[in-house]
């Protein structure tokens, strides 16, 4: 692993990571706060991203952004839910 690897995966560390306490706080409370309109923006933006690193062969930002995609699925999913109730 060379050193522009090891920073990229440093800040994919943090970023992802970043996404934990809100994840955790909307599975907890079964409430997403966030607006709704971000959050599906940013699991399409996630989940397109996803797919541009698997096609050009890039597994830090493809972990990256299947795992930012996963998390903020989860807040839309919780968000979707709320709405119905």
């Amino acid at each position: 692993m060379n050193g522009g690897e090891i920073i990229g995966l440093v800040g994919m560390l943090l970023l992802v990571s970043s996404w934990v306490p809100q994840t955790w706080e909307t599975i907890r409370t079964r409430k997403c706060p966030l607006n709704t309109g971000f959050v599906l923006i940013y699991v399409t933006a996630s989940t397109l991203l996803t797919v541009y690193s698997y096609l050009i062969g890039d597994p830090i930002f493809l972990v990256l952004n299947f795992l930012a995609a996963f998390q903020s699925a989860v807040n839309l999913a919780v968000k979707i839910m709320e709405k119905k109730a």
